[in-house]
């Protein structure tokens, strides 16, 4: 069982403070500094989407170049080995991978002073001139001792990392729960008998 940070939208506030913590940490270990999730929002609810680091996962069997691999309980992407096909954000079933641009000299011997595009295309779908695109997704601040910085600094908690005993012991307290409300219900047996 992979770990993987999942969010509470009753806790959320939607402050992006997550975003901000991830984007900071990571431009301080050298890497893309782009969040490594996204807060989205709804007209009742704002929640982090954030990667499951799934088991059989669906983005490290698309990547052409073997960029993404399964390690320490976690599916983590090598920034330096990506090409930014796009593969594995079509892949994620969740749209917890997002494309990042670093910005390159030139293309074809031609330099490019400002790409440009229009802010409304999908960043799946743009192609920038001039940018050489990496996918980034979460990788558990796998660089730190104490874990990912978004269930940190999470000002109301929402954010918690989990992993396979935790899931074992909320199903076990769901089912025990379960089973002391049910336990004192009568057995109602509905239909014809014979």
């Amino acid at each position: 069982m992979n770990r993987f940070v999942i969010a509470d939208p009753g806790r959320c506030i939607g402050c992006n403070t997550c975003m901000a913590a991830c984007t900071a940490v990571h431009r301080g270990q050298g890497l893309q500094a782009h969040p490594r999730l996204h807060v989205t929002r709804t007209a009742e609810a704002t929640a982090p989407v954030v990667c499951r680091h799934c088991e059989d996962a669906p983005c490290a069997r698309v990547c052409p170049v073997g960029a993404i691999v399964r390690a320490d309980g976690a599916v983590l992407i090598d920034e330096k080995t990506c090409i930014g096909c796009k593969m594995c954000a079509l892949a994620c079933p969740f749209g917890a991978i997002a494309p990042s641009g670093t910005p390159i000299s030139g293309v074809a011997g031609l330099r490019v002073a400002h790409p440009a595009r229009s802010q409304a295309l999908d960043p799946i779908l743009a192609f920038d001139l001039g940018v050489k695109s990496v996918a980034v997704k979460c990788d558990l601040c796998r660089f730190q001792a104490q874990g990912p910085e978004c269930t940190r600094v999470c000002p109301t908690d929402a954010l918690a990392l989990v992993d396979g005993d935790a899931l074992r012991e909320a199903r076990e307290t769901r089912r025990v729960a379960t089973a002391a409300t049910t336990a004192h219900q009568p057995f109602v047996v509905t239909g014809e008998t014979a």
